[in-house]
């Protein structure tokens, strides 16, 4: 069941009835105005993750939509991903494919029909994407769901003790082994997980736009809290994760052909189901560019951002 509609000028927003996620009506995004994607994007920031449905995309008009988010960025190169991968269309750069279809012997594109773990888009990178773009061409007929999580709303339920041992502490995201477990070529793992290669940031992040802050945790395998000892490390963050991990916080989407998803990393974390791998999955990807994470300290001092409590209060109410 979907919350109550309401209208951003002439933009038709209708939440879900979870913490988290909105169907966007705006008619054909291939003819998005500059004026009117503001109340787009203004939706994003009210319900994190957007569905526009429907729709009939080729590369170039998906790359063009999503680039009103912000400045295009580039998938990770193939090679990166597996060495058994195809190159990607050269006229599209800013594409990238999820797919567990083989052509020819190669596969067509990343993760296979494996689950794909909690995680945050390029956490591991200095300057992680804001925003991604997925975009679905075939889907099996069962599973394949994509789940995500309000990650303000995580930060903000946090218990008073808890959220005190957080303060000030930075979490350091691996970079050898991607969401579905599966190494990234050319890097190690290393018997000691402080001395992992990885990316530092905030583990609590003020987002940029709202000036709210969120958890951000990236994924959980081989994450390390600076400046503490393995075990403290390992003993705290699992009392995060456990925190994190109600179903209160968290959505499930299940696709149609031509189902547009838009997520906000900087606040949502989002992982993947399994699939028969017999059945095709074709999804086009596309990403913007970051802005560095930081935290604010007037951040703390903000109320909360309202998606994940109205969420809450209604089915309270109810």
């Amino acid at each position: 069941m979907n919350a109550k509609s309401y209208m951003i000028g002439d933009i038709k927003v209708t939440p879900l009835d979870a913490a988290l996620g909105a169907f966007v009506e705006c008619g054909d995004l291939r003819k998005m105005t500059a004026d009117r994607f503001k109340h787009v994007r203004q939706a994003w920031l009210d319900n994190l993750v957007l569905v526009f449905r429907g729709h009939q995309l080729d590369d170039g008009a998906l790359l063009d939509f999503c680039g009103n988010f912000g400045t295009l960025g580039l998938p990770p190169p193939p090679a990166k991903m597996a060495a058994d991968q195809a190159p990607r269309d050269p006229r599209y750069p800013g594409i990238g494919i999820i797919s567990n279809v083989i052509e020819n012997g190669l596969a067509i594109g990343a993760f296979g029909a494996g689950e794909a773990v909690w995680h945050t888009d390029m956490a591991y990178e200095e300057i992680p994407h804001d925003g991604t773009m997925l975009y679905s061409l075939e889907i099996p007929p069962v599973g394949g769901d994509t789940w995500f999580e309000n990650m303000y709303h995580a930060y903000a339920t946090l218990p008073k003790d808890l959220l005190a041992r957080l303060k000030g502490k930075s979490l350091k995201h691996d970079l050898v082994y991607k969401p579905d477990g599966k190494r990234r070529k050319g890097y190690e793992p290393k018997p000691d997980v402080r001395e992992m290669p990885g990316t530092v940031h905030p583990i609590i992040r003020t987002h940029p736009e709202t000036g709210l802050n969120a958890l951000y945790l990236g994924q959980r395998r081989n994450a390390y809290i600076m400046g503490l000892s393995v075990q403290e490390s390992e003993d705290l963050l699992n009392e995060v994760w456990v925190h994190v991990d109600r179903p209160e916080f968290t959505w499930n989407h299940r696709w149609k052909v031509g189902d547009l998803l838009v997520w906000d990393n900087r606040c949502a974390m989002h992982r993947r189901d399994s699939f028969d791998d017999k059945y095709r999955r074709v999804m086009h990807q596309a990403r913007v560019t970051g802005t560095k994470p930081f935290v604010s300290d007037e951040a703390f001092a903000m109320s909360a951002h309202k998606r994940g409590y109205l969420h809450l209060s209604a089915a309270t109410t109810n």
